[in-house]
């Protein structure tokens, strides 16, 4: 009867709240069509790029210099400055923006990489009948599918699957998911669908089988977000607008109105953060555009102005590929504490995030162990229990600082409306707060209109839907075979050439190093694993890349991908970049070390590495893991950063030890604790504190005989080496050892080697 009531309760509510949004949505597109129509003839009026070419830093920086006024100023470069300077430039505007930073180096290149409406709103929209979270749904339906228009080598539709494990969700579900499609309109990228058990566990093998009823798949988008913050960036220089990063707002410059002797934003004092020199950029209208530090900008203004923002971290983590299908993503949408989790392929691996927890503003925010637990046991919640979800898994974690607009005095950010705020202070500084990624354009658009009003400005209508972004108007899903076929490329690195510069792919390839082997002819890599190769980091100092950070984390996405092979592919980075930008040893030095404690810091290196002998099984002295890291480095002869099995057998082999490749291959299985294939020195330090622990003294009788302080004793030692070729260790006693225990003593044989070849 609960179960009926519940069904009946579902169809009635959603069949009601079905008609009411049938008739909204008919009526929104309606208006939109007609505004469409205006849309299209400004989209016929844009002039071509002034420049083929965006201009280099050193020629924004003398434009900005030299210009008298500019019409607007904006400060901030992530993806809503951006798309301010963007949308005011192609309408006619003298336009400049400055970021104290890089493009994309906040929150824009922190996020979950979707492009999508938010399905959850919708949900709050319906439950709670509020019009303001209806809207924002359908305006940001709208611009998913212009972005995907604009950028389509950095986006594209992914399927997402909602699993369901309790029958009476099914409907329940249903309904939403097919709201959601119905408000998308003519924008919806492809049709909702339910999948029964077995083709749920068809698309997505590792789900949890146990009582899970089935799945309902529907398509949003995803992107990689710092390109498309860069494309946004460099598009609009190559429509006129000086942009420079590294360029931080020192104060806003003020002058008296002749009538009313108002005081009245005209500019702002603006520093090289790369030179120290300073130099006043004037203009008739100042838009404040600088995510969660919008009330520090406001306070420039206004010392006693009330915040408008509070701040919010969102948490994602990295794993291997294999964790979720390469082209279909997971929504959980009610964790354990009632939050959303994604679960998404994204450049080969796997995204999980994001948690929502208020946090103070910072320029440097940090992952927290606790917040990666979070997800990681969320993770484990939707997965079989075959797969073992492992805390060393975490390729990579970061932290994003979400700027929502609430009354400060609000405690829960989960409440908060992700809509956005356009405010116009006293003294004319516009503010421009809020929303989130997919409507950047739509939010640059309102800004500037407000700009344009408020300062009496000549200018045009908004004319950035469907204006191609950098890289996007030539692109083509088989672009890359072009790439192999005149180039050379291998198809991997070619793929990735086209999906990341889209058109302008061909200048790369230009740049190609020859590998002097027969295939591929050119392309070298920066690290074996990855598709990044050499010419992308000389390519990307002509995207204003200035640091090694801009480079492995927003030029490529190595440092969000993969820490430690961020890492390993530092030091050819910095060389490379020397090399074009005539750094000297000092500063390269400098350069290096910035980047380290980036990836330590704000990359999750530090939780990755931290959590080893943070755990209370593992209790290891500084000496001891001193020692164990020049052992490490001793077996680790070519300095790769890592032990492979030819490693440990060449070891082997020149201390006459025999053992057979099968029985090599799973004990270093076990400790491959990322199974990449190779042992890191943190995996390398768990197995050696391991070692040291008597809980791995598995045989119940006789476990101090054979282990003396964590080593093999003499007769232990003997022991082992008569038995080590059998499957099962036997002790005078006759206790028999389980058979996973077998492998970790074989693994304590293997270390035993290989302590006595370097410290006999």
């Amino acid at each position: 009867m609960a179960f009926q009531k519940a069904v009946k309760g579902t169809i009635l509510v959603g069949g009601g709240a079905l008609a009411s949004v049938l008739g909204l949505s008919q009526f929104a597109h309606y208006r939109r069509k007609q505004v469409n129509l205006a849309y299209v003839e400004a989209a016929e009026c844009v002039s071509e790029p002034v420049n083929r070419e965006p201009p280099s830093r050193e020629a924004q920086l003398l434009t900005l210099q030299n210009m008298s006024e500019f019409d607007i100023l904006v400060i901030g470069g992530g993806a809503t400055g951006c798309g301010c300077a963007l949308d005011a430039v192609t309408r006619g505007l003298k336009t400049a923006l400055v970021e104290r930073d890089d493009f994309s180096s906040g929150t824009s290149s922190r996020s979950t990489k979707l492009i999508h409406g938010g399905v959850r709103y919708l949900q709050k929209a319906i439950m709670k009948l509020d019009i303001e979270q209806y809207r924002m749904v359908k305006e940001a339906l709208h611009e998913r599918a212009n972005l995907l228009e604009i950028a389509p080598h950095l986006s594209a539709p992914l399927p997402i699957m909602l699993p369901i494990y309790k029958w009476w969700q099914l409907p329940y579900y249903w309904v939403g998911i097919k709201l959601y499609d119905l408000v998308a309109g003519s924008n919806c990228l492809k049709s909702s669908y339910v999948l029964s058990k077995s083709r749920a566990l068809e698309h997505f093998p590792m789900l949890q089988k146990d009582k899970l009823v089935g799945a309902i798949v529907y398509y949003d988008g995803q992107h990689n977000d710092a390109r498309m913050n860069l494309a946004i960036a460099l598009t609009a220089a190559r429509y006129g607008a000086a942009t420079a990063n590294y360029m931080e707002v020192v104060s806003l410059l003020k002058e008296a109105e002749p009538h009313t002797g108002r005081q009245r934003v005209c500019g702002a004092r603006c520093r090289d953060v790369l030179t120290g020199q300073e130099f006043d950029v004037r203009a008739k209208c100042v838009i404040n555009a600088t995510g969660p530090f919008t009330d520090t900008v406001r306070r420039m203004d206004n010392q006693d102005a009330a915040a408008i923002c509070q701040p919010s971290a969102g948490v994602h983590i990295v794993m291997p590929g294999y964790y979720s299908p390469e082209s279909m993503g997971l929504l959980d949408p009610a964790t354990s504490d009632g939050r959303v989790i994604f679960f998404l392929p994204w450049q080969k691996m796997t995204i999980a995030g994001t948690t929502d927890t208020p946090t103070d503003v910072t320029h440097h925010p940090i992952p927290s162990e606790e917040d990666i637990n979070f997800i990681l046991n969320e993770v484990r919640n939707y997965l079989s229990c075959d797969v073992e979800v492992r805390r060393g898994d975490v390729l990579a974690a970061w932290s994003g600082i979400r700027p929502l607009v609430t009354d400060p005095k609000s405690a829960d950010t989960q409440s908060i409306s992700r809509n956005h705020v356009v405010d116009i202070s006293e003294s004319g500084l516009i503010t421009i707060a809020g929303g989130k990624w997919t409507t950047y354009r739509s939010m640059a658009e309102d800004t500037i209109n407000a700009a344009i009003k408020t300062h009496n400005l000549k200018a045009g209508p908004s004319r950035t839907v469907g204006l191609f972004l950098q890289g996007g108007k030539d692109w083509s899903p088989t672009l890359y075979i072009r790439l192999v076929q005149d180039y050379g490329l291998e198809s991997e690195v070619a793929q990735h050439l086209a999906a990341t510069y889209g058109d302008k792919a061909f200048e790369v390839a230009k740049m190609a190093s020859v590998t002097g082997k027969r295939w591929p002819i050119v392309g070298v890599r920066l690290v074996s694993e990855f598709p990044y190769i050499e010419a992308e980091v000389k390519y990307g100092i002509k995207e204003y890349a200035c640091t090694a950070v801009d480079m492995i984390s927003r030029r490529t996405r190595l440092a969000f991908l993969n820490v430690q092979a961020a890492e390993e592919a530092l030091p050819r980075i910095v060389e490379l970049m020397a090399k074009e930008l005539n750094w000297d040893d000092y500063k390269k030095e400098e350069e290096l070390e910035t980047a380290r404690k980036f990836l330590y810091y704000e990359m999750g290196y530090k939780s990755r590495s931290e959590q080893l002998t943070d755990r209370s099984e593992i209790s290891l002295l500084p000496s001891d893991i001193d020692r164990y890291k020049k052992r490490f480095h001793k077996f680790d002869a070519d300095q790769k950063g890592f032990i492979t099995i030819v490693d440990v057998q060449r070891v082997l082999e020149s201390i006459g030890v025999q053992m057979d490749e099968n029985t090599l291959h799973e004990i270093l299985n076990e400790v491959d604790l990322n199974k990449n294939g190779q042992v890191e020195l943190n995996e390398f330090l768990q197995v050696s504190c391991v070692r040291g622990n008597k809980y791995i003294c598995f045989l119940s009788f006789g476990s101090e005989w054979l282990f003396e302080n964590g080593f093999l004793s003499p007769q232990g030692r003997h022991f082992i080496l008569e038995k080590k070729k059998k499957r099962k260790l036997e002790a005078d006693k006759g206790c028999l050892c389980p058979l996973p225990r077998i492998r970790l003593y074989m693994v304590h044989v293997l270390l035993f080697f290989l302590s006595f070849f370097f410290f006999s």
